[in-house]
């Protein structure tokens, strides 16, 4: 039996996106690959796709929410693959007990308001043109291994060369 493998999208959501695909596609002979739409799991209604209204709904409540719903649907082991938004949702989750073996979350910038790890392997990967992305002695502090992306934004997952990199911890 392959190990469970938890794909949690960004802000957007959506499905069936093709830039989700490239991960799927590298990973599905390793694991068990369970997709989750985060705004299905915060419960989040988009009426409107701008992301500040979205971002706005993650922030209240919708985060806490996403992260009880993932804590009651998954019991058992799983890797983790988060981007942005998604990435911070897992996040929490781990702190309140979900069960991984890996973590890598890729433009999770929510994360550096975090003050505490959770247990596993932890990767995380930023573009150097993001500017929310944690500062140095944030990796520092928390003892973290990271990879900052060169001439890269927030989007940098969108990309089918960057999934590749990303996918190489999994395999």
């Amino acid at each position: 039996m392959k190990p469970r493998l938890l794909i949690l999208s960004d802000l957007f959501g959506g499905e069936n996106l093709e830039w989700i695909q490239y991960y799927v596609e590298i990973l599905e002979t390793k694991f068990e690959i369970q997709y989750y739409d985060v705004l299905k799991l915060a419960e989040i209604m988009v009426y409107d796709k701008k992301g500040s209204e979205i971002h706005t709904q993650f922030l209240n409540g919708g985060i806490d929410k996403a992260v009880d719903n993932l804590l009651d649907i998954e019991k058992e082991i799983v890797a983790i693959l988060g981007f942005s938004i998604g990435g911070t949702i897992a996040w929490k989750a781990c702190l309140k007990g979900l069960k991984v073996s890996t973590f890598v979350a890729v433009s999770s910038t929510r994360l550096r308001y975090e003050k505490e790890k959770p247990d596993c392997n932890i990767k995380l990967y930023y573009g150097d043109k993001d500017k929310n992305a944690p500062n140095f002695s944030w990796f520092l502090d928390l003892k973290i291994s990271n990879e900052i992306l060169e001439n890269q934004n927030h989007q940098l997952y969108m990309e089918k060369e960057n999934a590749f990199l990303i996918c190489a911890n999994f395999l």
